[in-house]
């Protein structure tokens, strides 16, 4: 690869992701997300809903008076109404959204993420997480089952999910990192800085999460096998888990 395609090589990469989740959201919204509601929180409802859309424009008519996304709604034979403008909201606020969590993750603990993804690139190692993260979800829903039965509930169970959202975020962040890794391996593209690299992971994610109707699925692997990470690797520390622990 010459110096000069080697530069851009991972602008252009960026891009291209970039403009495929647009892409994915767009068709996502098109084909009517409704039937996995689950969806609705990455990209929106669709664009033929009247009573969304009187509720987005109840909430949105202060802040855009002009009413801009309502004039870019287009009729399309195959997929339906498409509405681009939502489509690029959807990039610029969940999509920018999830790539922010995942780079400050990983400025505040890059010696732990390291340790996550050296584990994660191990033999088995995607499978062992993905594994771990299912056990440790039906875990943590057999244990607020329990404590719904108990006083502790109210204070114990928001407790209990919000340290299964950081562990899962921490996850989501080393396995952008480790695709970044691997995209540029199997690309055999130029070293560039970890963050790049995993903001290009990030990215694949998100395009991973807009896909119609599989969207909802990926994203879900990609969330169990994040907290099965972060789990396996006690939040990326140097030993990691093992049984051994309570052997002395």
């Amino acid at each position: 690869m010459s110096e000069r395609r080697a530069r851009w090589a991972w602008p252009a990469l960026i891009l291209v992701l970039a403009a495929a989740g647009i892409l994915l959201a767009l068709a996502d919204i098109a084909v009517g997300t409704r039937a996995i509601p689950l969806t609705e929180v990455i990209v929106g409802s669709a664009a033929k809903a009247p009573t969304v859309e009187q509720k987005l424009h109840a909430e949105s008519f202060r802040y855009d008076r002009t009413r801009f996304g309502d004039r870019l709604n287009f009729e399309s034979p195959i997929f339906g109404p498409l509405n681009p403008y939502q489509a690029v909201r959807a990039f610029l606020t969940n999509g920018a959204g999830l790539v922010i969590l995942a780079l400050a993750l990983l400025v505040m603990f890059p010696s732990r993420a390291r340790n996550a993804v050296e584990r994660l690139e191990a033999r088995h190692g995607a499978v062992i997480a993905l594994g771990a993260g299912l056990v440790m979800v039906l875990l943590t829903a057999a244990g607020i089952t329990l404590l719904r039965f108990t006083l502790l509930f109210l204070a114990v169970v928001p407790l209990v999910l919000l340290v299964a959202l950081i562990a899962a975020l921490f996850g989501i962040a080393c396995i952008s990192l480790a695709i970044g890794r691997l995209l540029r391996r199997g690309l055999r593209l130029p070293d560039v800085h970890p963050l790049a690299a995993a903001l290009a992971g990030a990215l694949v994610v998100f395009d991973l999460a807009v896909i119609p109707y599989a969207g909802v699925f990926a994203l879900a692997a990609v969330a169990m096998a994040g907290l099965g990470l972060a789990v396996l690797t006690r939040f990326g520390s140097t030993g990691g888990w093992t049984f051994g622990d309570l052997s002395w």
